[in-house]
């Protein structure tokens, strides 16, 4: 990487941006500082919610809406923002990302009901921007080849889980010091106005633009489709909802056929939102669906294992019965096991190639809730099992995310990352509507937490899903044409 990024802006038009030179070490402490506000933004809230079960007059099963919430709404945020941003700078399309996740920050500080908490997360949803926002700027200033750009990746994928650490250590210290859990939720709009001030004057504009068009139509096509399933899987099988309802049904077959019709459309656009004939790729449809499987997991638990740290035994025969303080505390293990992970990936990719790194990440989350589900009662033995878990998590972040950028022209870098993002983002809502599922299901009338069979069989599901996620990583083979820089054995 230079330390200046002086090079004339290639945009329709043909004229420079005057880009002033920008030292390295600022551009990288930046980025850094982005995704550990994109990291406080997405962990704040799991030691607050077993006490917002009561604050906010709600069940845990209706917890699992925040989750879906914000992703169905970085569903709809990842793949415009991120064309945007080869469209037309990744600089200025991520300070108005971090001015529409700052408006959601306050209005989830200011919330004091369920409905103003979701709609504060549903414009948080705009995180999703960040991470392929800023790999289109590090790739434009990377000279050293996948190599480097693969470092960048690693760090920037431990800044998110630092941030994921700060979020819950600071919102349980704040939770834990005050009368009310409601003041932890300023703790979001604190964090992004600081990046927005810090990284405006620092960050650089992208160098090159390779012109063209937003293709709405895509997008908003793609939106809706996707939308409508998520809907019906995470109310399906709740009152009003069974399965074979018109509403259930008309969700998830209106939103099939709508996306249907996307794929359609994007195959007869010049300037699609996103290159569906990408996915004619084995190495492209494989990285995807380990990335929804790992990502069903990740996310689907979050809700899920802060409830059960923070529920006690004594009232309900099962659970961990920890304060905020103490469950922010109790998921650093999977966290600082994460960022190990992420951080080691890219040599343990060298030594045994892309393919048995995804294997082992995989397998390594199955053992890790596996263990959880066996030791559940012994908090020692069950932080254990989330820190197995968390470490092959880590490795699946990098390898997911480097193979996505690495799959696609310089000029579709932010577009290559979103496709990556919106997966996260989709398996991560599919995880969260089945936990819903489970818990509504398990939760008997007129209390708030489920029973203890709501967890087993959650921790069971997910373990088959990352078995399911290594044998599909087994197919996996590196195109010849994408070269071996960084990445171990061609074609293994």
């Amino acid at each position: 990487m230079t330390d200046t990024d002086a090079r004339p802006s290639h945009s329709p038009a043909g004229a420079s941006c005057g880009l002033r030179a920008t030292p390295a070490g600022a551009v990288i402490a930046s980025v850094m500082l982005v995704e550990l506000t994109s990291g406080i933004t997405q962990g704040f809230l799991s030691p607050l919610l077993r006490d917002l079960t009561d604050t906010l007059g709600v069940t845990a099963a209706d917890l699992n809406w925040i989750s879906i919430a914000n992703l169905l709404a970085s569903v709809a945020f990842t793949p415009v923002l991120s064309r945007m941003g080869d469209l037309y700078g990744h600089r200025r399309v991520l300070r108005w990302n971090l001015l529409i996740v700052l408006l959601g920050s306050v209005l989830v500080g200011l919330s004091r009901d369920f409905a103003t908490l979701l709609c504060g997360q549903i414009l948080q949803g705009a995180f999703a921007g960040f991470f392929p926002l800023l790999v289109g700027i590090l790739r434009g200033r990377s000279r050293g080849g996948d190599a480097e750009s693969r470092r960048g990746i690693s760090v920037m994928v431990a800044a998110l889980v630092a941030g994921l650490a700060l979020g819950l250590v600071a919102s349980g210290f704040v939770a834990g010091a005050v009368d009310s859990p409601t003041a932890a939720l300023w703790v979001p709009a604190v964090a992004t106005g600081l990046a927005l001030a810090v990284t405006w004057p620092l960050l650089p504009e992208s160098d090159h633009r390779p012109g063209g068009r937003i293709d709405w139509a895509g997008g908003v096509l793609l939106c809706v489709g996707l939308t409508a399933v998520m809907l019906g899987l995470g109310l399906g099988g709740t009152p009003g909802w069974e399965w074979t309802s018109v509403r259930t049904l008309g969700c998830l077959v209106g939103g099939a056929l709508v996306t249907a019709v996307w794929v359609r459309v994007e195959l007869r656009t010049p300037q699609p939102m996103i290159d569906v004939t990408m996915f004619r790729r084995r190495g492209v449809v494989v990285v995807s669906l380990v990335t929804l499987t790992f990502t069903f997991c990740m996310i689907g638990l979050q809700v899920a294992n802060a409830v059960f740290m923070g529920t006690d035994p004594a009232t309900y025969g099962y659970g961990l019965g920890l304060g905020p303080f103490a469950i922010a505390v109790g998921m650093l293990p999977n966290l600082l096991a994460l960022a190990l992970g992420a951080l080691i990936a890219p040599a343990v990719a060298a030594a045994v190639t892309d393919r048995l790194t995804l294997v082992t990440g995989s397998l390594l989350m199955a053992a890790g809730y596996v263990l959880s589900l066996s030791f559940h009662g012994d908090l020692a033995l069950f932080l254990a099992g989330t820190a197995v878990a968390g470490l092959g998590t880590g490795f699946l972040q990098h390898s997911t995310r480097t193979l996505a950028v690495e799959s696609v022209p310089h000029d579709r870098t932010s577009v290559g990352s979103g496709i990556n993002e919106l997966l996260i983002n989709v398996g991560g809502s599919i995880g969260a509507a089945a936990v819903l599922t489970v818990f509504a299901s398990r939760t008997p009338a007129g209390r708030p937490l489920p029973e203890l069979s709501a967890y087993t069989v959650t921790w069971t599901v997910c373990a088959l899903v990352s078995v399911a996620g290594a044998a599909i990583a087994l197919v996996y083979r590196r195109p010849r044409a994408a070269g071996a820089a960084g990445t171990g054995r061609v074609g293994r």
